[in-house]
């Protein structure tokens, strides 16, 4: 597998290169800085297969490949994806994607999000592209600008991953979504066995229980038939 797609141009390299707007796998809006990004080879590949990846519970990632990091934030089933040189950091990309979150859902309405087809909000692009080049032009303001209004993301919890990971031997992430699942069957399964035992020892105690008493009551029972001379008990009337 080649460790490196389609490259920008070396004057537009730095900064953020590429980014989106989907819903789950579904790519509504994109725009890349230069032609040569976005335009095949395993660019396409690495974005499809994290965009296929992403949970649908709310989560921050980023992805490692090659000299660039993949960043997302999915915020209620729509992903908002940028692609950043490696050396411009984590800070920057994740507040120009948090600027991306409020904006898009300022721009449409739900029922717009919800109904349209691939590449159906596209006139998002503009947006993108403005606060693409806003924010690779501008990181020493942006960040000042956000630290200033309490706006900058914590990303050091944001889990980091090698992209390399997800692509090799044709998705590796496939793999360990099954182990995860067979780990999750498996609880399950132990629990349910669990259970099982528990109550069989709880049903096995209770009839022990329920033994022993009948056996002291017997016990007695034949104490006292004893002694008042069973089975006339005619002792214990006089």
């Amino acid at each position: 597998m080649s460790s490196s797609f389609a490259q920008p141009s070396s004057s537009s390299s730095s900064g953020i290169v590429y980014a989106l707007v989907s819903r789950g796998p579904v790519i509504l809006a994109e725009h890349a800085a230069t032609a040569g990004v976005g335009g095949g080879g395993n660019f396409q590949q690495v974005t499809q297969a994290i965009l296929d990846k992403i949970p649908p519970n709310d989560s921050k990632l980023t992805y490692v490949y090659d000299r660039f990091l993949f960043h997302y934030i999915s915020e209620g089933g729509i992903v908002y994806l940028c692609v950043a040189d490696d050396k411009f950091g984590r800070r920057i990309p994740f507040a120009f994607l948090q600027d991306m979150v409020e904006r898009f859902v300022a721009a449409y309405t739900d029922g717009e999000i919800i109904a349209a087809s691939a590449m159906g909000l596209n006139s998002f692009a503009r947006t993108i592209a403005h606060q693409m080049d806003y924010y690779s032009r501008n990181p020493a303001q942006v960040d000042s600008i956000k630290q200033v209004h309490g706006e900058i993301s914590q990303v050091k919890d944001v889990m980091v991953q090698n992209i390399e990971r997800v692509l090799e031997r044709g998705g590796r992430i496939d793999v360990l979504v099954d182990k995860t699942n067979s780990l999750n069957n498996a609880a399950f399964a132990f629990r349910k066995r669990s259970t099982a035992v528990k109550r069989q020892y709880w049903w096995r105690n209770q009839k022990l229980m329920a033994a022993v008493v009948l056996s002291v009551v017997i016990f007695v029972y034949l104490l006292i038939s004893s002694a008042c001379g069973f089975p006339t008990w005619s002792k214990c009337r006089s």
